[in-house]
């Protein structure tokens, strides 16, 4: 399958504060969509995310097409790329699936607004219309550990 490689990330909203703008152009193109990578192949990465009440995963970009199902349900807060922020509270086992055409992506974070702690798995598929983000090497030092 050919696939569509994406090199350039837009700048933060301008509307945001500059400590969030920071934040969205430090990680702009960042492809680390949970807080731990628990496995990889050629056809998937699986992800955890868990978030302590006040946690936040920093912005990330997802350009793979994916999957997540919330394990424990909560609330939380998303700022996107778009200029949207985003409340939503979650029902333990609700699952959501997303598709990217080529060159489509979306960059957000996440935050645990709730008084629990949230936990995601999280599944993209590597043979996407994009090509997969190349991850920092701390990402994947586990996973060469447990080979």
């Amino acid at each position: 399958m050919n696939t569509h490689v994406i090199r350039d990330f837009p700048h933060a909203p301008t509307a945001w504060p500059e400590d969030l703008r920071a934040r969205f152009d430090a990680r702009r193109g960042n492809g680390e969509v949970g807080t731990r990578l628990v496995s990889q192949t050629e056809r998937v990465r699986v992800w955890t995310l868990t978030l302590k009440p006040g946690e936040r995963l920093d912005f990330h970009t997802h350009v793979l097409d994916y999957f997540w199902t919330c394990l424990t349900g909560g609330s939380a807060r998303s700022h996107y790329g778009d200029g949207r922020i985003v409340d939503v509270t979650y029902e333990p086992g609700e699952t959501r699936h997303l598709a990217f055409k080529a060159g489509e992506f979306m960059t957000h974070d996440l935050e645990n607004t709730g008084s629990a702690d949230m936990v995601f798995s999280t599944v993209e598929f590597m043979d996407s219309a994009n090509a997969p983000l190349e991850l920092a090497p701390h990402v994947t030092a586990e996973l060469s550990a447990a080979a």
